[in-house]
C-alpha cells in the first residue's frame, strides 16, 4: 500500500482528535473529558484487537515494546488531560491546534534524532525549521486566543 493515503487518514484522525477536544472543552470537566476519550479509545483498541485475533493474526510483543507502549500511554494521557485544560482557557482551535501539532512534530523529530539516532536530510531540516518558525510566529501574534 502506498503510504500517502495512510498518512492522510492518520492526519485527518489526529486533526479531528485535536478539534474535538477543543469543541468539547467548554462543555465538560477536563478530567472527565480525558477519561471518556481514553475509555472510548480503549474500547476501540480492544475491538480492533479482537477482530485481528478472530482473523487469526499473530499478536506479539516483547518487554521493550510493552514498556514503550506503556510510556506512550502515560504521555498521551498527560497530553489529553492538559489539552482539555488548555482549550478550557478559551484558546481558539485555529491557534491551539497548530501550536500543539507543530510542537508535537518538533518534539517527535528531536526525540528521533537524539534518542533513536535517526538522520534528517537537508530538506527535512528546512521543513523542521519552517515548523519552528511557524510556531514562533503564532506564539508572538498579538491575539492568540
Amino acid at each position: 500500500m502506498n503510504w500517502i493515503p495512510l498518512a492522510l487518514i492518520i492526519a485527518f484522525g489526529y486533526g479531528s482528535y485535536n478539534f474535538l477536544i477543543k469543541a468539547s472543552a467548554d462543555h465538560i470537566h477536563q478530567i472527565l473529558g480525558a477519561v471518556i476519550l481514553q475509555f472510548v479509545a480503549l474500547l476501540f483498541g480492544c475491538c480492533a484487537l479482537g477482530w485481528l485475533k478472530s482473523q487469526g493474526a499473530s499478536i506479539t510483543g516483547n518487554v521493550e515494546g510493552i514498556r514503550y507502549a506503556m510510556l506512550a500511554g502515560v504521555a498521551v494521557g498527560t497530553a489529553e488531560v492538559l489539552s482539555f485544560y488548555f482549550y478550557a482557557k478559551g484558546i481558539s482551535a485555529s491557534f491551539g491546534i497548530p501550536m500543539i501539532v507543530g510542537g508535537t512534530i518538533v518534539v517527535g523529530a528531536l526525540l528521533g534524532i537524539f534518542i533513536l539516532r535517526e538522520q534528517l536530510t537537508f530538506i527535512q531540516w528546512i521543513g523542521l525549521g519552517c515548523i519552528i518558525f511557524g510556531i514562533t510566529l503564532l506564539s508572538t501574534s498579538p491575539k492568540f486566543g
